[in-house]
Formats: structure tokens, C-alpha cells, sequence
């Protein structure tokens, strides 16, 4: 069985830490625990892991949150992986600070990462790992927020939220989507 796992985000270092960068982090957390490196390679930074015989391909799209639709496709036919096997780790301001909820499908909720892959992939079928990081921003400063850093108080409780996420992808590659959202959403 062969997985993509998908993390949103922008490359460079100037959004490195941002709550935008989310996918990236839980992908390098997941990597760190497997003891496997990304590569730069065509349209994202690539990480092949094992996880109970399952090969796991975890990708960081380098085309920038609103082009991430390109590299999930290309990685998606390169690997012959199904759109059933693809999981997609992305921010959500529509869930509190650390809040992380799986679903099969859905709407982009105007996130600008999911509505290029949802456009490119022509469906909302995909899965997608959402992790909250709150609406603590004046109207119209939305942008401001995700490409913001998080304060002191989220900082402190990141690595372990970030460490739930991971277990999402493990449950994901091998006990599948519906045990794991019964498992795990709203831990």
C-alpha cells in the first residue's frame, strides 16, 4: 500500500514558523520520527517513510500555497497513488488553536491551498487532516494572521499538538479513515 501525505504551506524561511506552515511542520515531525530527510525535488520537498509495511510519500509542495494543486497531481500520478490514498495536512481558522479534525471531503472553506488542489484534482474526494489555529484577527486582517507567527502561549503547547497529528497520519496509512476520525478527532 503506498500513501501521499500533503503538507500545506509556502517555502523559505520567512514563513517558516508561520500558522500557514502547519502541514510542513507535521510532515517534518512525522519525517523526524520515521528518521527519513527531504529532498528537493520536482514541485515539493519529498520524504519517503515506511510505517507497518505501508510506503508513505510525504510531500512539501514548493509552488506556494496557491499553486499546491500542481505538485499534489504530479506527485499523485508519479507515484501511481489513488486519490483514495491521499491525505492532505492544512490550517484551518475555522477550528480553535490546536483543535485537529479529519474528514473525508468537503469544501475548501476558503483556504487557498485546498481550493488549487480541489480545482486541479477536479473533486472535494480527497482526505484532509485540519489543524486549527484560531481567528484571533480583525476583519480583513486574515492574511495578516496565518502569515503570522504564533504567539508565546501556542508555542508552548505546539510540539505536542503537532505530535497528535502525527498519530492521524499513522492511523490514516494503516487502521484507514473512518477508525481514525473515530479515534482521534477532537483529541
Amino acid at each position: 500500500m503506498k500513501y501521499l501525505i500533503v503538507g500545506l504551506g509556502n517555502p523559505g524561511s520567512k514563513y517558516a514558523n508561520t500558522r500557514h506552515n502547519i502541514g510542513f511542520k507535521v510532515l517534518e515531525k512525522f519525517a523526524k520520527q520515521r528518521d527519513v530527510e527531504f529532498e528537493t525535488d520536482r514541485l515539493a520537498q519529498v520524504a519517503r517513510a515506511k510505517f507497518k509495511g505501508r510506503s508513505i510519500i510525504l510531500i512539501k509542495p514548493t509552488t506556494f500555497m496557491n499553486l499546491s494543486g500542481k505538485a499534489v497531481n504530479y506527485w499523485m500520478q508519479q507515484e501511481k497513488i489513488p486519490r483514495e490514498n491521499i491525505m492532505v495536512v492544512t490550517d484551518d481558522i475555522a477550528l480553535p488553536f490546536g483543535k485537529l479534525r479529519m474528514k473525508g471531503k468537503g469544501s475548501d472553506g476558503g483556504h487557498n491551498g485546498l481550493k488549487d488542489i480541489q480545482a486541479v484534482l477536479n473533486t472535494n474526494q480527497y482526505t484532509r487532516l485540519r489543524f486549527g489555529v484560531g481567528n484571533d484577527f480583525h476583519q480583513g486582517r486574515q492574511s495578516d494572521y496565518v502569515l503570522g507567527e504564533w504567539s508565546n502561549d501556542e508555542n508552548m503547547e505546539l510540539e505536542e499538538r503537532i505530535s497528535v497529528a502525527t498519530e492521524f497520519i499513522k492511523g490514516y496509512t494503516t487502521i484507514g479513515l473512518q477508525l481514525t476520525m473515530t479515534n482521534w478527532n477532537g483529541k
